[in-house]
């Protein structure tokens, strides 16, 4: 059930009610315009109170043990007194259009404690597998007083460089023994990494994980740096509980990394940029929702689409007239 007054939502995120903060976010997920406005108002009040916490953003390679790794680490920081707040963005069905949500039960330690909070979201079949509303998410968990944010990604294609777009520090989470792990690593991702760290580092897999480090650190003096300020990081961990090995020195190069921002004056200019970057996202959101709730455009696509199907029109100038059609506009 969603209520209509707005002061119930951001007063209770302001309250650290993790209930309220939990329904807060399902309001924003929600398509329906009449939940839309009310999300807008609670956003906007919550704003002044949110852009403290320390974004981290990670992704990797399938069987990585991203689950097992954020668990780790965010039991680490509870420990230590921080409020860690985990946005699972879970792949979707194209198929039913749901999601497999099971990176609750996979976090069973990190999911009971008190100063935790796991949000795992359908990702909506959005490019890059990073959910619609991700950073509205982030918001409302950053005004509940989580002072750590950890967005997981799924880890496909464009969603590296969106989930890097959003955080401070983005972690690309890596396993050796795995095939020619530089080959299948593309160099765009290598370039937004802030840190790459060999997990499963244990066992009889150590070697081989320090083996991959090599690779990665001669793979990296090829790259020009993305920032004066900072070179990408490659280490070796073990998330298991048994071992916990490298999880510390992980965090820690977290906040190196940022107190290098801080002092150097670039920190406050990607914050500026991810806000920029947000803007143009619901723009482009924006858009093809005009677009597709457009009378003039729903009036004209059943001719245009049987058109192409049939091969009398190209596809570019079919586009084109559908997006000039909009000059026309009236919404359904």
């Amino acid at each position: 059930m969603v209520l209509e007054d707005p002061s119930y939502y951001i007063q209770g995120v302001l309250n650290k009610d993790k209930r309220i903060v939990a329904k807060a976010i399902t309001l924003i997920e929600s398509a329906l315009s009449a939940h839309q406005e009310i999300a807008r108002k609670v956003i906007h009040d919550l704003l002044p109170h949110a852009g403290r916490a320390i974004r981290l953003g990670i992704s990797g390679v399938p069987g990585a043990g991203k689950s097992t790794f954020i668990e780790s680490l965010g039991t680490l920081l509870v420990d230590m007194g921080h409020r860690v707040a985990v946005l699972a963005v879970d792949p979707s069905s194209k198929r039913s259009g749901g999601s497999v949500l099971a990176d609750k039960t996979r976090m069973e330690k990190l999911s009971v404690a008190e100063n935790a909070f796991i949000r795992p979201s359908p990702s909506g079949g959005t490019l890059g597998g990073v959910a619609r509303k991700t950073r509205e998410t982030m918001l409302i968990c950053e005004s509940a007083g989580y002072d750590v944010m950890i967005v997981e990604t799924v880890g496909v294609g464009q969603s590296e460089t969106t989930v890097a777009s959003m955080v401070d520090f983005f972690l690309l989470l890596m396993i050796a023994g795995a095939g020619d792990e530089i080959q299948g690593i593309k160099k765009g991702v290598l370039e937004v990494a802030d840190a790459i760290a060999i997990n499963k580092a244990d066992g009889d897999n150590i070697k081989r994980a320090d083996f991959a480090r090599k690779q990665y650190e001669t793979a990296l003096h090829y790259l020009m740096p993305a920032s004066p300020v900072w070179s990408t990081k490659v280490m070796t961990c073990s998330a298991l509980d048994t071992e916990n090995d490298g999880i510390q020195e992980i965090w820690q190069t977290v906040l190196d990394h940022r107190e290098r921002f801080m002092k150097s004056g670039l920190f406050e200019k990607k914050r500026q940029q991810q806000a920029l970057d947000w803007m143009w996202a619901l723009v482009e959101e924006g858009l093809k929702d005009r677009f597709y709730k457009s009378r003039s455009i729903m009036e004209l696509l059943p001719r245009i689409k049987r058109k192409v199907d049939q091969g009398k029109l190209a596809p570019t100038v079919a586009a084109e007239e559908l997006l000039f059609s909009l000059d026309n506009d009236h919404p359904v």
